[in-house]
Order: structure tokens, then C-alpha cells, then sequence
């Protein structure tokens, strides 16, 4: 059973917490996991008190994953890096790799837990143990933003310029959306459950390559530009490293598998619709066939043409 369940939204003060409260033992419950109850509660209560007094709004919580592998998260506005506090020796509490003295109770309440730092806020995650550990618990991690940005180009690569011409501004919004969600839903799956997720792994080396090819310059100015205009299309200019077409070319082909393991509810994200998945194979088909020496192909709403691997 997934959890793509739509996010709750939570108000300030006290009221918020126990809203979350009532809503994580609920869905624990719905999906017939209620050992998981008491740790989900206790975890879920400290997150949300750290997002209302040390995050920006909007605040959210939602659970997703399948009920095997349940994931609560919490996302707020704030991009700021969590700070990890320092342990004195003399400490009764031994802290750890911790994100704040609250947070403790995550660490012991979980299987796994982090944060993932995006380009509009973080999201405090956390998945919750049967049973409530007696010792400092697991060890929090944060991924996202940061590792990005290490991920991007070098100033001496071989790099081409890839024309995307006739793009609708909807379209390709949705498809970053899409893009987003699942890069970082593979990358904590990559970190929590490799073993059971192998696939997760790969897509999220995967994801790293392109983020260093793609960083910079994918489109959206002309995006901008063109919504604010009421323009139908726009042609997005961006520069990529000449031998990037082989990765490009692998990543399609892996998200047609993981498509195919979200409709066997074995990866924890929703599967493309047919429209998402012609206009991705367009799109990123075109940094494959561009990068091979050929010439713009027009995205159009009717016929626009199918990706046809050019990788020998």
C-alpha cells in the first residue's frame, strides 16, 4: 500500500502539534501499524516544536511509503542548515550527531531519520521504530541542497550548448515537481532501506551526475519570462558536458523501471502518467540527441517525438 497521501497543513502554537500528533497515529493505524504508534507520536511531536519555533511557514506533515517502510516528514519554509550541537563531556544526555536537544527523542524514536535541505525550505524526516531505544538511537543525516551544489561542473569540462525548443511553461513546472519529489524520495530511500531498494540507489547516483551537469542554466528565466508574458512556449538554453548523453540516456531507461516499481507499490513515489512520461522522454531525449551531434527536435502537443536511445 503507498502513502502518497496529501500533506497536512499545520497551524502555530500548540494546536499544531497535536494536530500532527492525531494525524501520524491515525494514518499508523489506517495502515495497520500500530506498533509503530508510540514512537511515531514522540517523534513527530518534537519535530513539528522544532519547525514551530525554529522554522518559517508554511509548516506541513505527511507520511509516505508503503506500510513495510512508513516515513513521516516534516517540511517547513527555512533553508537554514540544522546546527549540530556540541556535547560537553559532562553531559548526562550524550547527544551525539543530533539536531537539537528535542531531537534526541528522534533518534530514539526511529529506524532512520535526517533532513533534506531543498531550494525553498527543509523537510525533518523520520522513520518510526516498533520500539523506543534505551541508548542515544540512530544517527540523523543531512542530504539535499548542499550536496547539490557540490555536485555541480567544473570550469575546465567539455561543455555544449542544448537548445529545448517549444516547451510549455506548465508542462515543464510539473515535470520539475515531479523531478524534485522523486530525486529526493530515492535518496532517503537510498539511505534507509538500500537492502530492499536497489533500484533507489542507482537513480540516486543517477540524480547526483545530472545534478552536476544540469545545475546551472536549465531554463527557468525563460520559464519566468514566459509566464509572466502569457506566452504558450519558451526555448530553454542550458550547457552540458559533451559526454553527459550516456548517463542522460541511462537515467531515462531507469525511470521506465521505476515507473513499473511504483505500480507494483515496491518504490515509494507515484508513477508517471503517460502525458509525464512522454513529455520527460522528449525533453531529456534531447540532451542525448543533441549531445550526439543532432539538431533541435520541437516539442509539440500533438506528435511530439519519442525519445530513441542514440548511445551505442
Amino acid at each position: 500500500m503507498p502513502l502518497n497521501r496529501p500533506a497536512l497543513s499545520l497551524g502555530p502554537g500548540p494546536r499544531g502539534v497535536q494536530d500532527a500528533r492525531r494525524w501520524v497515529v491515525a494514518t499508523c493505524i489506517d495502515i495497520g501499524r500500530s506498533e509503530l504508534v508510540e514512537c511515531a507520536e514522540l517523534a513527530v511531536s518534537e519535530v513539528v516544536t522544532n519547525a514551530l519555533l525554529h522554522g518559517d511557514p508554511p509548516i506541513h506533515v505527511r507520511v509516505r511509503g508503503t506500510r513495510e517502510h512508513p516515513r513521516v516528514e516534516v517540511r517547513d519554509g527555512s533553508t537554514e542548515r540544522p546546527a549540530m550541537p556540541v556535547t560537553h563531556p559532562d553531559d548526562d544526555d550524550d547527544l551525539l550527531l543530533t539536531f537539537g536537544r528535542g531531537l534526541s527523542i528522534v533518534a530514539r524514536s526511529s529506524d532512520a531519520w535526517g533532513a533534506e535541505i531543498e531550494e525553498d525550505g527543509k523537510i525533518v524526516w523520520f522513520t518510526p521504530a516498533a520500539s523506543f531505544a534505551e541508548d542515544e538511537g540512530t544517527e540523523g543525516v543531512i542530504t539535499g541542497q548542499d550536496e547539490d551544489l557540490s555536485a555541480r561542473r567544473t570550469a575546465d569540462e567539455d561543455l555544449i550548448a542544448i537548445e529545448i525548443r517549444g516547451v510549455p511553461p506548465a508542462t515543464y513546472l510539473a515535470f520539475q515537481r515531479h523531478h524534485r519529489e522523486l530525486r529526493r524520495e530515492v535518496r532517503l530511500l537510498a539511505l534507509a532501506h538500500e537492502a530492499d531498494y536497489p533500484l533507489a540507489k542507482s537513480l540516486s547516483d543517477l540524480f547526483g551526475s545530472l545534478e552536476g551537469h544540469l545545475r546551472e542554466g536549465i531554463g527557468m528565466p525563460e520559464i519566468e519570462a514566459a509566464l509572466a508574458s502569457g506566452a504558450e512556449t519558451a526555448v530553454l538554453h542550458l550547457l552540458t558536458p559533451r559526454d553527459a548523453a550516456s548517463t542522460v540516456d541511462r537515467f531515462i531507461r531507469l525511470l521506465d523501471l521505476a515507473d513499473e516499481f511504483c505500480r507494483q507499490e515496491r518504490l515509494l513515489s507515484l508513477a508517471r502518467t503517460p502525458e509525464q512520461q512522454h513529455f520527460q522522454r522528449w525533453f531529456l531525449g534531447e540532451l542525448v540527441r543533441q549531445g550526439n551531434g543532432k539538431p533541435p527536435l520541437e516539442w509539440s502537443e500533438s506528435g511530439a517525438p519519442e525519445h530513441q536511445s542514440t548511445v551505442q
